[in-house]
């Protein structure tokens, strides 16, 4: 029995988490074994390429994933306590658009473009609270007023395509806040955006965490915003956590491979035009059939024996960092050693 829900200092705890989808060729294992903690007020970003999972487990949070063909294999997802995978449909609807928003990648995808904008907020607002249309316009007025839309009055009297792209994601944001959500999932929110407008929702999203303590889940793969926006940081490849921390421990020492890596490919504005901006050769594994071992062993070039045939733990180094990696075992030879075939 859960009790005094509001002393948790996590608002969320993913613990390990499984997610498959079923299809006529098999078995997608796109989410394995995943456990992570968001405190209240803070930022997480869930960074990776795309397919690593990270949009399937913000999905999973808010339950927007069909059954079937998706299965929740394992795992538990407690939102202030309580599992949400054990909620029924109507009660996911009670947290949806309440207690949880999501913001997508693609405004227009996500706003009906048959209906005004101030009526798709207000239609939000009442479905959670008791007010009347009127009361809900006002509110509506001062959440586009809130996420910087000029002349909110005039616009709430339009439809989305009167709308650029960027202000287009400031009405999302702002249909998303209406209800005043204790949690903010932003999926890759600012990718289809100019850089300009992108600074500008991130700012956004960071004057609602420290005017509302809006907690936030940050989708990206953009390790620029991570460093601009996140307290915390999850690293995801096929479908596994690599490594966590705070984003100093992630920035100043990665442990993974796989994030060397990436931070290595984020151009730097201090770079020589003869310096070679570095990639990561080879593709993600299968996840028809996930490997037995390191799903980074194959695109390693520190890789061992041990790396292929057996999975390595998510270990613990200091602070809140750790990381899969044998490479990191005290046993381990200095550098590791390639190993072909």
């Amino acid at each position: 029995m859960v009790e005094n829900k509001e002393n948790f200092e996590n608002i969320l705890e993913v613990k390990n988490l499984a997610v498959s989808f079923q299809t006529f060729f098999g078995e997608v294992e796109a989410v394995r074994d995943i456990s992570f903690n968001l405190k209240k007020g803070s930022k997480l970003a869930i960074v990776g390429e795309s397919g690593c999972g990270k949009s399937v487990t913000a999905n999973s949070i808010v339950q927007l994933l069909p059954k079937p063909p998706v299965l929740y294999k394992a795992g538990e997802i407690l939102f202030k306590g309580e599992d949400l995978l054990k909620y029924s449909n109507k009660q996911m609807m009670d947290i949806r658009g309440n207690k949880i928003s999501m913001v997508f990648q693609d405004p227009m995808t996500s706003l009906n473009p048959t209906m005004k904008v101030g009526k798709q907020i207000v239609e939000g607002v009442r479905r959670h609270k008791k007010i009347s249309a009127k009361e809900a316009e006002k509110l509506a007025i001062e959440m586009l007023e809130l996420v910087a839309v000029p002349q909110p009055e005039r616009r709430i009297q339009q439809y989305p395509h009167e709308f650029s792209g960027g202000m287009r994601q400031r009405v999302m944001i702002a249909l998303a806040m209406a209800s005043k959500p204790e949690l903010l999932i932003a999926d890759e929110p600012t990718t289809a955006l100019d850089v300009t407008v992108q600074a500008q929702i991130l700012d956004l999203m960071k004057k609602l965490n420290d005017e509302l303590g809006t907690s936030i889940i940050l989708i990206t793969h953009d390790l620029g915003v991570v460093a601009d926006m996140a307290d915390e940081v999850i690293v995801m490849y096929a479908g596994q956590i690599l490594e966590k921390g705070t984003v100093e421990e992630i920035f100043k020492d990665p442990k993974h491979p796989y994030t060397r890596k990436l931070l290595a490919a984020v151009p730097k504005i201090n770079m020589e035009k003869s310096e070679v901006l570095h990639s990561i050769e080879g593709t993600p594994p299968d996840l028809y059939k996930p490997p037995k071992g390191c799903s980074f062993y194959d695109r390693c070039d520190q890789a061992m024996v041990i790396c292929r045939d057996q999975l390595p733990e998510l270990e613990n180094h200091y602070g809140q960092h750790c990381s899969r990696c044998w490479l990191n075992h005290p046993d381990c030879p200095q550098g590791g050693a390639k190993v072909e075939g």
